[in-house]
């Protein structure tokens, strides 16, 4: 059982005299030649494991700027309007962000058809160069690759729906499908049903041809197996609606890859804890300082930070309401601020504060008022009267023409992802670790295919296996009577488990609710007050200086970029553009 590693590609890549993003963007007629790339198995993979790539465009915490995907929800704010080229208020506040061939953020179609170009060229070359090799090398590394390939149709269709479909083999000479030849530029779309059972049935065949595991170390651990691939399509025949395939693709991630929950929730989130994360990690972004770094501290931290840093951090983004308060208490108690005080804790007695006392999922994603932090107690709090003073990490209102100068505009700042206790971040980067994907979400996926298939006894069974590792305690039939019962607490799993993983926008999408959640409204934060007995306050407060956030029926689907549009005269725009 091995998780992927995208990272070990990339120092496979580094061995090589050639920089790492000249040998993932070459091509295989490019500046090196075919016949060179091609000469051994050690050159050919360094190419085959360029299609990797794919993950890092639609990073979390490399792109942060554009693609923190659960920044354009109800669960995350950004605190900037144009700062740091953050869109995420603008992308819903504004009508004009999207329009006829502008999917802005949002745009895949281009930059994904980019990257299946070059890898149905690749399975070209691999055709042409086959007979230099084992056969069942050749029948792997051709899985490998058509992964990367089924992949980037999935990042289309969940922006755009059906796709035009191109393949290695589609071309009117039998090549390429890259309309390098004229008759092969015009190509309907297909139906978005027709897609989704295409990347379905590309997934299967490439997981019955890849290996159940590379071997544990050396230059090859880290490639797909037929547990990640299986992992993926869990997720993504939920996009397609086939319940029963996303709960048997469930099963047989688990099964080729034996993987299950690590112990402790927050460890995923801790770089320093790598090695104890293997069993729950199926693939991963791996950074190091030597290859590759982000700047996600740089960019979420508190200003109040700078008491040990010497540097104000800068939160970008932070935590809504909607997200804080949809975290329950230890004991399983629901949050609510008209009852928290209510609440009894471990002691039996009642809780002082309405934070201290929550499930470990709250206390691993977000970083409260009063929160222990790197040796010091965070003061989100504002000074009641004049005479007290704001906390070095007080939240400020938001407003468009405003600056917040890296404070929160919500009472709230990210924990995920940080690297606890690191002091080089802003020297030399940070190298936390980037989950794709995990086990928790392949058992959610499970539990939602059985729940959506009427199943319930069944799904509430990995749905409770998420809830029992933070000691939350189990739903029943009593709790999820039918359908509609059970996808409520579904949904409400899925924002407490993968919060700042980047699914909460996506579900929204295939859930058909983003116009229901973002439509028309304002999210909120908590506005914490300290008087000066010592006694602190909390009021819940709107976030979007007055504003209302706007999401119409046509964004579910994107209109095309008006490229493709003009050079295929059989490719039709999506309604409503």
């Amino acid at each position: 059982m091995k998780k992927s590693i995208f990272i070990s590609a990339l120092a496979v890549l580094a061995l090589s005299s050639t920089s790492c993003k000249d040998i993932l963007d070459v091509e295989p007629t490019g500046q090196y030649g075919s016949s060179a790339i091609w000469s051994t198995e050690t050159s050919a993979d360094y190419y085959i494991m360029a299609s990797y790539q794919h993950f890092k465009d639609h990073s979390n915490l490399v792109n942060n700027a554009r693609h923190y995907y659960d920044a354009y929800t109800d669960l995350y704010k950004s605190t900037a309007w144009l700062t740091a080229d953050h869109m995420y208020n603008k992308q819903f506040m504004l009508a004009s962000q999207f329009g006829k061939n502008n999917a802005s953020d949002f745009a895949s179609w281009s930059t994904a058809y980019g990257r299946i170009k070059r890898a149905n060229l690749l399975l070209n070359d691999l055709d042409k160069f086959a007979d230099r090799f084992d056969p069942e090398w050749v029948k792997i590394r051709r899985a490998e690759v058509r992964f990367a390939i089924a992949m980037n149709y999935f990042y289309i269709a969940r922006v755009y729906g059906g796709f035009v479909i191109r393949t290695d083999k589609s071309g009117i000479k039998g090549g390429t499908d890259d309309g390098a030849c004229p008759e092969d530029c015009n190509r309907a779309r297909a139906s978005e049903a027709e897609s989704y059972e295409f990347i379905i049935n590309t997934m299967l065949e490439c997981a019955e041809d890849l290996p159940v595991t590379w071997g544990k170390g050396g230059t090859e651990e880290g490639r797909a197996t037929k547990g990640m691939v299986y992992g993926f399509l869990s997720r993504i025949a939920l996009f397609a609606e086939n319940w029963q395939m996303a709960a048997n693709a469930a099963d047989s991630c688990a099964k080729y890859g034996q993987y299950k929950l690590v112990d402790n929730y927050a460890d995923l989130f801790d770089y320093r804890k790598d090695q104890s994360n293997l069993s729950e990690i199926i693939y991963a972004i791996y950074y190091k300082k030597e290859l590759a770094t982000h700047s996600f501290d740089t960019n979420m931290r508190s200003p109040g930070d700078a008491l040990r840093d010497k540097v104000p951090g800068s939160a970008l983004i932070v935590p809504t309401a909607e997200l804080a308060d949809t975290y329950e208490f230890k004991d399983g108690t629901p949050f609510d601020w008209s009852t928290w005080k209510n609440v009894r804790g471990e002691d039996g007695k009642k809780i002082k504060d309405p934070f201290t006392y929550r499930e470990p999922r709250f206390q691993a994603t977000i970083l409260y008022d009063g929160a222990e932090w790197e040796g010091r107690t965070m003061e989100i709090y504002s000074g009641l009267t004049s005479s007290v003073p704001d906390g070095v990490d007080a939240s400020v209102t938001w407003s468009r023409a405003g600056k917040t100068n890296g404070h929160t505009v919500t009472g709230y700042y990210i924990r995920k992802y940080l690297m606890e206790g690191n002091t080089e971040f802003r020297t030399k980067g940070s190298i936390n670790t980037e989950i794709c994907l995990r086990y928790a979400e392949v058992l959610l996926n499970k539990a939602e295919g059985l729940g959506m298939l009427g199943k319930i006894e069944e799904a509430l069974k990995p749905l409770n296996e998420v809830r029992k590792r933070v000691g939350l305690p189990e739903r029943t039939l009593e709790d999820a009577p039918n359908t509609a019962a059970f996808m409520n607490l579904l949904r409400k799993e899925r924002v407490c488990e993968l919060a700042g993983e980047g699914h909460r926008y996506w579900d929204l999408v295939r859930w058909r609710l983003a116009k229901e959640v973002i439509d028309g409204k304002a999210f909120h934060g908590v506005d914490t007050r300290l008087g000066g007995s010592g006694k602190k306050t909390y009021k819940t407060v709107d976030i979007d200086d007055g504003y209302l956030h706007m999401y119409e029926d046509r964004y579910y689907r994107l209109s095309l970029p008006a490229a493709e549009l003009t050079n295929n005269k059989l490719c039709v725009d999506n309604p409503g553009w």
